[in-house]
């Protein structure tokens, strides 16, 4: 059985193994050869109220995901130090790296990056990264 037909291809460059479109965010980060195991992480979500969102119901915001201003991600490290962690925060993606743990978390909503805070909590051995979610129109939802 032979297949035969007419394959176009995309790209202007015909040396190209694949397009740029489909690559996803943050695989350049992605090592799988990598031995370090991934360690726990909680990802939460923080919505800024008053007494006219609780009491009154004024404004448009409900208890969902898409109406939550920051994301928190707690990250279990054991025996790290401060000084032995590297962080990198791309728009959709969270790169760390520790001399015994990795993790590439690809973030569920797209984040401010340039905007972030991290503190490690040395007692609890957590890294804490608070993040601005940037969504398209929140603009019009939290006026």
């Amino acid at each position: 059985m032979s297949l035969t037909g007419t394959f176009q291809v995309k790209s202007e460059n015909r040396k190209t193994i694949w397009n740029t479109e489909e690559v996803p965010e943050g695989s350049e980060f992605d090592d799988t050869w990598d031995p370090r195991e991934q360690p726990e992480y909680q990802i939460l979500f923080k919505q800024c109220v008053g007494t006219e969102d609780v009491f009154f119901g004024m404004s448009r915001k409900d208890p969902s995901t898409a109406c939550c201003e920051d994301m928190v991600i707690k990250i279990k490290l054991p025996e790290t130090k401060y000084s032995d962690i590297t962080l990198d925060i791309q728009d959709r993606v969270l790169d760390l790296r520790t001399t015994k743990k990795k993790l590439l978390l690809h973030l569920p909503y797209r984040v401010d990056s340039k905007n972030g805070k991290a503190r490690f909590l040395s007692e609890e051995e957590t890294l804490e990264v608070t993040l601005r979610v940037s969504r398209k129109f929140d603009f019009i939802n939290f006026i």
